[in-house]
């Protein structure tokens, strides 16, 4: 996909529009930054109780539904800093004295990119990292699987015992022709029904964090050596954020 358009502006209405995309971008972000390192929204789980006999024992089932999930958060981070991306793009490329391209595996992802743009897309990917390694990842201590009907990742349900205080009488000495027995009463806990437990979770698999990281350390390898090549009007409207933040994510 080009990364231009043929629409054109002036440089200053580049820069007085940069100005409040930024400033709404980063507002958004920082809301949603706060959110992404709560591990309790991405976790969620569902019990039911059942007695053991008909007439058993009940106790109410307890559910918790996921409020975040890892994709969807990495696909708004997306949509977000996309528009900045291009706008920034669009201000730099009209400033532009040195260019370079950025390559990766001999695959080039952007043409002639000016330096003053590289530098602020090294900046970009720092926050990226920052934003992406506080997000959680799914408990190792389980085993999680793809639930086929959602977005969610879960356990195999956990059955476990509900035992309940019972107090029976223990005859410490039998009756005799003089005195009568000679009882106590001990506690036991006896089994009442059972607990069925199944985790959800909307965070990311290890393999997954330590993908996007990878990618993101890689390609902000490849934008520092095309800024140290760079040597180092009327601006044409440009769009990158779909190409980088699409290879992020893919």
């Amino acid at each position: 996909m080009s990364d231009e358009t043929h629409e054109t502006l002036k440089l200053h209405e580049v820069v007085a529009i940069r100005k409040g995309v930024k400033s709404r971008t980063y507002s958004e972000l920082t809301e949603l930054f706060k959110r992404v390192q709560r591990e309790d929204l991405y976790s969620g789980l569902s019990r039911e109780f059942t007695p053991l006999d008909d007439d058993g024992e009940t106790f109410p089932g307890e559910s918790k539904s996921v409020q975040l999930v890892a994709e969807d958060v990495l696909k708004k981070v997306q949509r977000l800093r996309t528009r900045f991306l291009d706008i920034e793009a669009t201000q730099e490329w009209g400033n532009r004295e040195a260019q370079a391209d950025v390559v990766i595996g001999g695959q080039v992802l952007l043409r002639d990119v000016p330096a003053t743009l590289l530098i602020f897309l090294e900046k970009e990917l720092n926050d990226l990292h920052s934003f992406v390694s506080a997000m959680p990842v799914l408990d190792e201590a389980k085993t999680w699987t793809k639930d086929p009907n959602s977005k969610l990742y879960r356990t195999d349900p956990a059955r476990t015992h509900k035992t309940k205080k019972v107090q029976r009488p223990v005859v410490l000495y039998d009756a005799t022709e003089h005195h009568p027995a000679q009882t106590q009463l001990i506690s036991e806990d006896v089994t009442i029904g059972h607990w069925e437990t199944t985790y959800r979770s909307g965070a990311l698999p290890v393999p997954r964090k330590e993908e996007i990281l990878d990618r993101i350390d890689e390609l902000r390898d490849a934008v520092k050596r095309a800024r140290s090549r760079a040597n180092d009007t009327e601006v044409r409207r440009r769009e990158i954020g779909e190409v980088l933040l699409g290879y992020l994510f893919s």
